[in-house]
């Protein structure tokens, strides 16, 4: 009876420990996502509090992929939705093969350029990894990874085969998996839906126009 007492106590008290750690933690991440400051890609810092009531779409985004031109489809349904209330936020990442290497004037002229992208573009961050954005660990949290869409087979192989060659570990678990992976997120920031990188802006329109109608 003293050894099983000994051993509740230790249970007890590790539970404890547990409880505190994890509520420590989440006192250090925002309750919801207006929360988060983030720098635009100018440098200048952007509370994310300042587009309540706005359907918001986060992407990030490269320069250099094969999905580059998603940023036509994006900036269409910008121009599209945003005198309903849509913003686009676009986050260069240079995670994925380097495929954003640029500085952030050099991305900044290079939608311009090509794409005459007028949404607002941010800051280079990381998605994933040790010094991923707070941002996106909270987004992949709260809408995690539930596998690839049907009719991507051979794409989704070809995505997990260079994680796997590269030892990048971004085909496990919650990672986001390439270059424009999206989150859609409703006007009071309750609801957030995730794309994987392959479905297209166009295949977004339903989503947004139901959320913009909330």
């Amino acid at each position: 009876m003293k050894h099983f007492n000994y051993f509740l106590s230790i249970f007890i008290i590790a539970l404890c420990v547990n409880c505190f750690g994890q509520k420590s933690v989440d006192k250090k991440m925002p309750k919801d996502i207006y929360g988060f400051t983030v720098k635009d890609i100018k440098g200048n810092d952007v509370s994310l509090a300042d587009y309540k009531g706005k359907v918001l779409l986060i992407v990030n985004v490269a320069s250099k992929c094969g999905l580059t031109p998603q940023y036509e489809g994006l900036e269409a349904l910008y121009q599209k939705y945003k005198d309903q209330g849509f913003v686009i936020l676009a986050f260069p990442c240079n995670q994925f093969l380097e495929q954003e290497p640029g500085t952030n004037e050099e991305i900044l002229d290079f939608c311009s350029v090509n794409y005459n992208v007028t949404f607002p573009l941010f800051d280079k961050i990381d998605v994933n990894g040790k010094k991923e954005s707070p941002l996106y660990t909270y987004l992949k949290a709260k809408a995690p990874f539930t596998g690839y869409p049907e009719g991507y087979e051979a794409f989704a192989a070809q995505l997990d085969m260079i994680h796997q060659k590269t030892g990048s570990g971004f085909e496990k678990g919650n990672a986001i998996k390439w270059n424009f992976g999206k989150f859609l997120i409703s006007k009071d920031g309750k609801t957030i839906l995730r794309f994987e990188p392959m479905v297209s802006p166009e295949d977004m329109d339903a989503d947004i126009q139901r959320l913009l109608a909330e």
